[in-house]
């Protein structure tokens, strides 16, 4: 039994997995704000390695260009959280892995950084893939403490990736 995470993310990223090992495809995860949870949470079940190739942490902006190539400027424009970049990093991510899909996640965990335009709780997932359209969805889970912000980016990264395969 882990420690780390809830039994119910436990348990859905350990049918995530087996539906892109069924698939035969493999993932690779640019998170900011998450930190490497989600990496975190795919390595928690046992056979992950055969669909988890990597995980990047791209906490900061110069690991956003460097690691991923997200553009400097598109990060000057939009803000590092933001939907242009989310879908940047999770592009990005595909381009650099020998990987056909892509998770990426931005946003601004608190307690502070945040702004009225982009409070704490803000959060851009993207889900890129070999094939088809790279998928971008915004959510606000509002200030109920970092901890919860990065379990509920989990959530719905794992739930946007159940998209992306349909």
């Amino acid at each position: 039994m882990s420690i780390l995470f809830p039994r119910e993310l436990l348990n859905d990223a350990g049918a995530l997995l087996g539906e892109l090992q069924m698939r035969s495809l493999r993932v690779v995860t640019a998170e900011s704000c998450t930190g490497g949870l989600l990496a975190g949470l795919l390595t928690e079940i046992p056979g992950a390695s055969a669909t988890l190739e990597r995980g990047l942490v791209t906490y900061s902006n110069a690991a956003k260009i460097t690691l991923l190539g997200v553009d400097a400027g598109l990060i000057e424009r939009a803000g590092a959280v933001s939907a242009d970049v989310a879908r940047a990093m999770a592009e990005g991510a595909l381009r650099h892995a020998p990987v056909e899909v892509a998770i990426a996640i931005t946003g601004i965990a608190g307690p502070d950084g945040g702004t009225a335009a982009k409070p704490v709780g803000l959060v851009y997932l993207a889900v890129a893939r070999k094939a088809g359209a790279t998928r971008v969805r915004e959510c606000r889970f509002g200030d109920n403490g970092r901890s919860e912000i990065r379990l509920a980016s989990l959530r719905a990264a794992l739930a946007l990736v159940r998209e992306a395969l349909t």
